[in-house]
């Protein structure tokens, strides 16, 4: 079976497209960028096509020979047209989706029961009708909170429980919802390929129990042995809400604003026997909390929410300036010889941030992580998705992974921190008569005034991190395997 997948990037994508490779299908990808796209965990003859379906002009095609399709493209971006550009995807993959022998759309949604829906449960209603306007038959899965390494509602929740001994909590933690874990909602996804008399149906899909937010905060505590209490505030507004959730959590301010007005609303599945009549046995909140800590304990997340361009409200555009500009710039440049193998150095470089840090500075890198958060921006929360690999596109700290080519040992970031200007970080090792190189290059491009006086007044904290970075770059440490 030939099966396409639009945000083959996205959390879900990256899950599915190896189940349904490894169930012998023959898979293309649809992603915005495909310098962005890991295909660790896909074979190297996997047909990857870029597509913006953002404008209704684009000029790409789906192959002809397509079974199914899958629409995964969501949006949590704050705006007040997000609705719009979700119904405009949704017109131009049906327009493309047209063209080909697709048989079926499948298409994974929100819960929509409540009376009161909010701003993207909304949309993603409006996108279902979008979908069903066509000729191709639609299969529509309505899930609610997804609960999976590196999923959002997961990592949110491992924030708060593991910072806060006490929360204080804004009212919605009583708000009712029915999650589901993510091994659960792949076996829907592939147990729904050509089954006919799913065809132009929805199912809403969700684990056996109907927990409240409080209740799954408190269990997700249990499954990691803490104990944890939760003071319900009534009094707390949405914009203090939102507030809470980003200074506490790794989720941008925008973000936490959408999650808030979700979490406002109920979504509680209407009864089905999908799960029974494809042989799926529902998890647990608790079992799917503790699997997803197995992944994280193996290092085996394949994908997580935060390396989502939209988690961070970050500009699209960026990862095609991988280019590091040369003119109108701040460089500073160190260089240093490699005495022996390099191999160690360059294991130093792909485990930097995240739990291992940044070598050398660490408080004041933290120091920078808060101030950051103080200004809007999104702080050092985020760490990294695996300790072990690193692929363009992720998200490392508060840095964008642009380049990861291990193969020609070069690693470079951009800064996605609060800045009057653009900053990047590149780390390459060169090797010249025998001899092996580190070369790091920390770039600034100001904008503006305030952009040059902001690298004169780093100048000092410059000089100091990173020369101690790149100097104990060259040390051994013993808290980095080999690998």
């Amino acid at each position: 079976m030939h099966i396409l997948i639009t945000g083959a990037n996205g959390y879900i994508g990256q899950r599915l497209a190896p189940v349904l490779v490894e169930q012998g299908h023959r898979i293309t990808c649809c992603v915005r960028s495909r310098r962005r796209f890991a295909t660790v965990h896909l074979p190297a003859d996997v047909q990857i096509i870029e597509a913006d379906f953002s404008s209704s002009s684009t000029q790409l095609q789906f192959p002809e020979d397509i079974d199914v399709a899958f629409f995964l493209i969501h949006s949590m971006r704050e705006g007040p047209s997000f609705e719009d550009a979700e119904q405009q995807a949704a017109t131009v993959f049906l327009r493309l989706a047209e063209s080909t022998r697709c048989q079926q759309i499948i298409y994974l949604s929100g819960i929509v029961n409540a009376p009161h829906l909010s701003r993207h449960l909304s949309s993603r209603l409006a996108v279902e009708k979008v979908l069903r306007a066509g000729r191709i038959p639609v299969t529509v899965l309505r899930a609610g909170i997804v609960v999976g390494s590196g999923s959002s509602s997961f990592e949110i929740m491992r924030d708060l429980v593991e910072k806060l001994p006490v929360m204080l909590a804004p009212k919605w933690v009583n708000t009712k919802c029915q999650p589901i874990g993510i091994r659960n909602v792949i076996a829907f996804l592939t147990g729904i390929l050509l089954l006919k008399e799913t065809f132009n149906k929805d199912y809403d899909i969700g684990g056996p129990s109907v927990l409240t937010y409080k209740q799954m905060l408190l269990q997700f505590a249990a499954v990691r042995g803490l104990k944890r209490h939760i003071i319900t505030v009534p009094v707390m507004t949405p914009r203090l809400s939102s507030y809470w959730l980003y200074f506490v959590t790794s989720t941008s301010y925008q973000l936490a604003v959408n999650l808030v007005d979700s979490m406002k609303v109920d979504v509680i599945c209407r009864p089905n026997n999908l799960a029974q009549h494809l042989g799926i046995t529902l998890l647990s909140y608790k079992e799917a909390v503790a699997l997803a800590f197995q992944k994280i304990e193996q290092q085996e997340v394949i994908s997580s929410w935060k390396d989502a361009f939209s988690a961070s409200n970050t500009n699209l555009q960026i990862i095609s300036n991988i280019e590091v500009p040369l003119f109108g710039c701040f460089k500073d440049v160190k260089r240093r010889s490699i005495k022996g193998d390099d191999q160690p150095v360059l294991q130093k470089i792909w485990s930097i941030g995240g739990n291992t840090g940044w070598y050398y500075g660490n408080a004041l890198w933290k120091i920078r992580g808060l101030l950051d958060k103080a200004f809007g921006g999104v702080g050092l929360r985020r760490g990294r998705t695996s300790q072990v690999n690193i692929s363009s596109g992720d998200a490392l700290d508060f840095w964008r992974v642009l380049i990861a080519d291990k193969t020609n040992k070069r690693l470079l970031l951009f800064a996605e921190m609060k800045l009057p200007g653009e900053a990047w970080l590149e780390f390459q090792i060169v090797q010249e008569d025998n001899q092996y190189f580190l070369t790091q290059t920390a770039t600034f491009r100001p904008k503006g005034v305030w952009g040059r006086l902001y690298w004169f007044t780093m100048l000092p904290f410059h000089y100091f991190i990173f020369n101690g970075m790149i100097n104990a770059l060259l040390k051994p440490d013993d808290r980095i395997p080999p690998r």
